[in-house]
């Protein structure tokens, strides 16, 4: 009987260390947090897009260097290619049947010619 008695208490404490052995490292993986578990951001972070953030980008003032492009093939220029923009005019270059030409335009909406 006592043999019977050692056999069952080897077996009890050998099902109680495996079950505390597998207790252990799950209850090492539940983590209770109370809050995000990270620091506050900064002061503001938060704060509302400027007033003109949904807004259309403006639309540029004065000649568009393209539309000058446009106009000057309309008149007749091949290989038309804008050379210089100043504050006043918009100047494009190209070939017309003379040969090597420019046509300046005024850079202002719309892109008047400029003779």
């Amino acid at each position: 009987m006592m043999q019977f008695l050692a056999k069952a208490g080897l077996a009890t404490l050998l099902a109680a260390g495996t079950v505390a052995g597998a207790v252990a490292p799950a209850s090492a993986q539940v983590d209770v947090y109370i809050g995000s578990g990270r620091p506050p951001p900064p002061p503001g972070y938060y704060r509302p897009p400027p007033p003109d953030y949904y807004r259309p980008p403006p639309r540029p003032r004065g000649c568009d260097p393209r539309l000058a492009e446009d106009i000057a093939r309309d008149y007749g220029f091949r290989r038309a290619r804008v050379v210089d923009v100043t504050p006043r005019r918009v100047i494009v270059t190209g070939w017309t049947r003379r040969g090597a030409d420019e046509i300046s335009f005024g850079n202002v909406r719309g892109c008047p010619v400029l003779r």
